[in-house]
């Protein structure tokens, strides 16, 4: 436990310091390229290495320190050391050993996320590398005690040191703080030499490091010192110019404007019915000037005889006439006719029993006026 809060306490200072810098380093990323760029890294977590023993109980810590480059934002490469302390273990003792331990490898970096991407500036990178290089361990005190002691069988203890190789592929996530600071969560896996952990098997053995790191990067490109093709000094002059628009204006022009209207009845009926009717035509008068009324009603051939249908168009005609009165409208602008079954304005016989109205007025509307002015402006001119 004592460990773990000890690589919490270590994560949670790096980040401060990452997010110290970020507020240090508040620059415009307009200014400079991502890529290629160097860094410098280190690194706390824990390590494993796998055998037969509870693997819970073999975690011990890890600490790191990187240096490498990116060619561009997809490839790059690092000198990567690692290591500090491991552990074996005997499940029939329930007893461990402990030994110490430094990796070198040279790795090479595949972007994944910029190798997906048409931009190569993000939040956050997903890494993959891979590496070779050399592995050396040594006090292995506790081991060759414990054969000497006869408690354990079938394992090669060696002795002082041992070097073997190793190789690896891990993967990491890395966090983009600022231009200059990142924080990163990796994974990796090791292959190292039957050896490593005195216990032959006749085949390699396996460590496995998870470890958090924050990054320095550096040798950004400056996209302002970059090389520019020479350009000549300009030189400006403010001239005055006459400048012509359109100037629009409306007016009222007097219009005559006239509007028709039908009312319609059943057979034997003179009563106007549809009272918006006469509303529409009052509501006429009341927009225009020098109205006239022409009410004209007729009945249809088809029943009655021309006495009764002369009748009944007298009758719709006084009605009209009353109702606009009634409404307001004055008598005299008012020419009333009744035309019987004489005339039949309409081929369906049916909407013959009508009273047709006409109204006449003087109105106005907007008519556009354009002319022509001018304005003196001031403008810019570059002269050379």
């Amino acid at each position: 436990m004592g460990k773990l809060k000890i690589l919490s306490f270590a994560a949670a200072l790096m980040f401060s310091f990452g997010q110290t810098a970020w507020a240090k380093d508040n620059v415009d990323e307009k200014d400079y390229k991502s890529y290629p760029h160097m860094f410098f890294g280190l690194h706390g977590g824990g390590q494993i290495t796998f055998t037969d023993y509870k693997a819970s109980k073999l975690i011990t810590p890890s600490y790191g320190v990187s240096l490498g480059g990116y060619f561009n934002s997809i490839v790059g490469t690092r000198l990567h050391v690692s290591g500090y302390q491991t552990k074996g273990g005997f499940s029939s003792l329930n007893e461990t050993y402990d030994y110490k331990y430094v990796t070198s490898d040279i790795d090479m970096i595949l972007n994944l996320t910029n190798l997906f991407s048409r931009t190569d500036d993000h939040m956050f990178n997903v890494l993959l590398f891979g590496g070779v290089g050399l592995n050396y361990a040594w006090d292995n005190d506790d081991l060759l005690a414990l054969n000497n002691s006869g408690k354990v069988a079938g394992v090669q203890a060696w002795d002082k040191n041992l070097l073997s190789h190793n190789a690896r592929v891990g993967m990491q996530l890395d966090a983009k703080l600022s231009k200059h600071f990142g924080l990163n969560l990796e994974v990796m896996a090791n292959s190292l030499s039957d050896k490593f952990n005195s216990k032959i098997s006749s085949r390699n053995d396996w460590q496995l490091t998870a470890s958090l790191g924050l990054v320095f990067k550096f040798a950004y490109k400056d996209k302002k010192g970059q090389s520019a093709p020479s350009v000549a000094e300009e030189v400006w002059e403010t001239r005055k110019d006459t400048v012509w628009y359109d100037d629009i204006t409306y007016k009222d022009v007097p219009v005559q404007e006239k509007l028709e209207s039908q009312i319609y009845y059943q057979i034997s009926m003179a009563e106007p019915k549809p009272q918006a009717k006469i509303n529409e035509i009052v509501e006429f008068i009341k927009n225009h000037k020098n109205c006239k009324i022409l009410v004209t009603s007729y009945a249809d051939k088809g029943t009655g005889n021309p006495s009764i249908n002369m009748k009944y168009s007298e009758e719709r005609t006084k009605n009209v006439v009353d109702a606009l009165v009634k409404a307001g409208v004055d008598k005299n602008i008012i020419t009333a006719e009744s035309k019987g079954d004489t005339v039949q304005p309409f081929a369906e016989n049916d909407k013959n029993r009508v009273t047709l109205t006409v109204v006449t007025g003087d109105g106005t509307k907007k008519e556009k006026v354009v002319s022509k002015k001018f304005r003196i402006e001031e403008k810019r001119y570059r002269v050379q």
